[in-house]
């Protein structure tokens, strides 16, 4: 089990992790070595995630989830496969974590009386820079 907060941990067995070669550097190595990590796991289908993180999982991955409900993470910025590996888990934990908490809920407010006499002054003072740019009217003689 990889925990991602201390209620939620997800199943080693959940996640698919295969090695793809990378870009970047790494010289002939790059050519020959698969050092890239590309994690899946299908947050539609775990059984570690309630409906409320699985929701707030899809807002927070964005492109990284298929339309399947699959988070992919692919990992290429370092040269050895076992960093590639931790940095993808890593990513993966801190979005789950992410997701794991409840939005706070916006508390309504009104605009103090102050904030309000500001906005009108700069609406005025926008009006006058306007009335300046036309044209001027002469007076018919």
């Amino acid at each position: 089990m990889i925990p991602v907060t201390d209620r939620l941990a997800i199943d080693e067995d959940e996640i698919e992790e295969t090695f793809v070669r990378a870009s970047g550097p790494g010289g002939q190595n790059v050519n020959k070595v698969a050092t890239a990590v590309q994690l899946r796991f299908d947050a539609a289908r775990s059984s570690s995630l309630d409906e409320g993180t699985r929701l707030r999982l899809r807002r927070h991955a964005g492109r990284r989830m298929t339309a399947d409900g699959v988070v992919v993470i692919m990992a290429r910025r370092f040269r050895t496969q076992e960093r590639n590996r931790r940095d993808a888990y890593e990513r993966l934990v801190d979005l789950i974590g992410r997701a794991a908490e409840p939005e706070k809920r916006r508390i309504a407010t009104r605009p103090t009386a102050g904030s309000r006499a500001r906005r009108h002054e700069t609406k005025l003072a926008h009006g006058r820079t306007k009335r300046l740019r036309r044209p001027v009217e002469r007076p018919v003689e």
